[in-house]
């Protein structure tokens, strides 16, 4: 057992959990429902019609990107026996022999659009997790999605930077914290997965 710790310490500590989640909810307060039921439909109509769902991110928002695939391909299911269809999804940060080989013959920024040449098709949708919205594979993967015909929803941070202006929808979690715009993130993903639970629930 450690030492007890003094008040003053256990005070400060206190005071900021108080601040970041007080910032946090500050977050959650201005984001638009809008943003986020429109990001929704396009899921929902991927869903229906059966279309691949490619999702990107780096760093932490790689973490999301696969932590997204896992619920949407795992959480969702529906009942055993029944012929209600199944996402069909895939977070292409999760085969990291391919993105290293990409990275290493043909640079970082081609991680993301170069499995996308290979996969993507026409009426699929690619999902793009980013907090500035400005890194360069992002980009890329964005731009060859587009051109392949898919469809492309951002959930971005700060003011959604480039992504913003390439994305069909974005949901921008309008930060310039980069905890905050995580956090927001991930409770987007599990809102999202909550919504398709609810929508497949039997009467």
């Amino acid at each position: 057992m450690g030492e007890p710790q003094d008040i003053e310490s256990t005070n400060r500590q206190i005071k900021f959990a108080k601040y970041y989640l007080e910032g946090l909810k500050r977050c959650i307060d201005i984001l638009s429902l809008q943003e986020v039921a429109s990001v929704i439909h396009y899921l929902e109509e991927a869903y229906r019609e059966g279309k691949q769902v490619f999702i990107i991110g780096n760093g932490g928002s790689a973490a999301t990107a696969s932590h997204m695939a896992c619920d949407l391909g795992k959480v969702i299911l529906p009942e055993e026996g029944d012929a209600a269809p199944r996402f069909r999804v895939t977070a292409l940060t999760d085969n990291v022999p391919w993105m290293t080989a990409l990275a290493n013959d043909l640079g970082y920024e081609h991680i993301f659009s170069e499995q996308l040449k290979n996969l993507v098709h026409k009426g699929d949708l690619v999902i793009a997790i980013s907090g500035s919205g400005n890194s360069p594979n992002i980009i890329e993967g964005m731009r060859v999605a587009k051109s392949s015909g898919a469809k492309v929803l951002g959930i971005l941070g700060f003011d959604g930077g480039r992504a913003r202006e390439i994305a069909d929808v974005s949901i921008i979690v309008r930060s310039e914290n980069y905890g905050y715009i995580e956090d927001l993130h991930m409770v987007l993903d599990h809102l999202v997965a909550a919504y398709f639970r609810a929508l497949l629930a039997k009467p």
